[in-house]
């Protein structure tokens, strides 16, 4: 697997005259990650949920959450994606090599499809206000983009399906099947694991890498 590159950003167009602006998470935009991913109690989840087994996340404590998600921004790939709007940050999308992130490796409500070594995307934040301005489903675009030049063979989710119903905003928190389904992935599994009362999917996007000729000749 090739190293994806950290300086690139992808400009996807908003609602609106301003650009998103994505770009990978690193070690110098740790204000930034802090800014969206944490709280003002200083508990949470720090995107740590799923990159540890149940017993390591509660050990993980107060303190081990911010700590953890820092030193993981030096990692390849890096732990998310960072949305700008007007220079502010205003998303996270959670990302991870699947065979890494351990609760979902010892998992048995969301199973492993098969053996490919995929991607996952685990989270979305977005900051209060910001909703409904497309920066989740940029988020998700931005993801398939970075999966496939880091040369991932695949992209797993696994969302909600509202099935018609309003659900609490943090019951959406791992993205919608229909943001899924907009951006070409396929549902592969139900899983048995649920939000809000209603089912997640296991679904799959398969990659390919990018055509250097085509790359090329724009």
């Amino acid at each position: 697997m090739k190293r994806a590159s950290r300086s690139r950003a992808d400009r996807v167009p908003a609602q609106g005259p301003s650009p998103i602006t994505i770009v990978p998470a690193s070690p110098d935009r740790w204000p930034d990650v802090a800014e969206i991913v944490g709280s003002p109690s200083g508990w949470g989840c720090w995107c740590q949920y799923y990159r540890w087994s149940s017993g390591d996340f509660s050990r993980l404590g107060r303190d081990g959450g911010p700590a953890a998600l820092r030193s993981q921004l030096a990692d390849d790939p890096p732990p998310g994606l960072l949305a700008y709007l007007d220079g502010q940050p205003v998303g996270w999308c959670g990302i991870g090599v699947r065979s890494r992130l351990e609760r979902l490796v010892r998992s048995q409500t969301i199973p492993r499809l098969d053996a490919a070594p995929v991607w996952s995307v685990v989270c979305f934040l977005i900051r209060p206000g910001m909703r409904r301005r497309g920066i989740a489903t940029a988020l998700l675009a931005a993801a398939v983009r970075y999966a496939r030049e880091a040369g991932a063979v695949g992209l797993e989710g696994y969302p909600v399906d509202p099935e018609g119903a309003r659900l609490q905003t943090a019951a959406m928190y791992v993205g919608t099947t229909s943001m899924f389904e907009a951006a070409g992935f396929r549902r592969a599994l139900m899983t048995a694991s649920r939000s809000d009362h209603r089912p997640r999917w296991l679904m799959r996007l398969d990659l390919e890498p990018p055509d250097p000729a085509a790359a090329g000749s724009g």
